[in-house]
């Protein structure tokens, strides 16, 4: 730990916390984390997901979820069988969080540290898009086992995508991987279309010397899920893009293992 920062929290009960990340808005970052989260959960694992995004909550709606009686409840709530945390709990979706950052960092120490998580196989952590106070509290107060970066393929969304990997190797934060979403339309005969770009994800990665972790197709139920309350890995899980969370969940779970034991290729600072 370097002189002046504060000392790790201790989450005894949870084997892996990953962080999922973005440079920037848009990509679908907070989707990822969730099918992310859902699709460990449908595997076997025991999971949680706290929404680190204190100023756009997302998490609650992408669960059917909204505000509750902070007094008369006992956090994580949990759905779909996945513990979760947002602030989108505690304030309603039509009230404006104005906080500076310090108050920012204080409410993400404290879903981290003040909630009973209970046992977890996997914590997923949904950061908010950039690389501020929320993301900077999480890396230097956190036990994290890594990083999971999100960019869509086009250059616009790696410029963002390549600050946050640096981010977090100067916090010396092992990078799981990097995935791409939104990589491609495919249609009812099985033609890919690239409406985005092509091979911004890969190229990130292989510039960075991360891993690549795969590719998230285009499919409109994403959102159409998302809006209702339930997690298209959830909903509809022989889709392509279901098939292909199950695939990431795996990918993910053992780049975790091997972060853990300290033979993560591609992450030596």
């Amino acid at each position: 730990m370097n002189p002046g920062q504060p000392p790790k929290l201790s989450l005894p009960g949870v084997k892996n916390i990953i962080a999922v990340a973005s440079g920037k808005g848009g990509v679908g970052k907070s989707t990822v984390a969730a099918n992310l989260a859902m699709a460990l959960h449908m595997s076997g694992k025991s999971v949680g997901l706290m929404d680190a995004d204190i100023y756009g909550p997302s998490v609650p709606i992408m669960f059917g979820l909204g505000l509750v009686d902070s007094k008369a409840t006992a956090f994580p709530l949990e759905k779909f069988g996945i513990r979760l945390m947002s602030m989108g709990f505690l304030v309603g979706t039509d009230q404006a969080i104005i906080w500076r950052g310090p108050k920012v960092a204080q409410a993400v120490q404290s879903f981290l540290g003040q909630i009973d998580w209970g046992t977890l196989d996997y914590l997923i952590i949904d950061l908010p898009p950039g690389t501020g106070d929320a993301q900077l509290t999480l890396s230097q107060s956190a036990p994290l086992t890594g990083a999971v970066v999100v960019t869509t393929p086009g250059e616009v969304s790696l410029i963002d995508a390549r600050k946050g990997v640096k981010m977090f190797r100067e916090v010396r934060v092992p990078i799981l991987g990097i995935v791409e979403n939104m990589s491609y339309f495919m249609d009812a005969t099985g033609t890919k279309t690239p409406i985005f770009g092509v091979g911004g994800g890969l190229k990130l990665a292989l510039e960075s010397n991360c891993p690549f972790l795969g590719e998230l197709p285009i499919d409109p139920r994403v959102a159409a899920c998302g809006d209702a309350g339930e997690p298209i890995v959830r909903k509809y899980p022989d889709a392509p893009i279901s098939k292909a969370y199950v695939v990431l969940a795996e990918t993910v779970a053992a780049a975790a293992t091997a972060a853990q034991s300290e033979s993560l290729p591609g992450v030596q600072l």
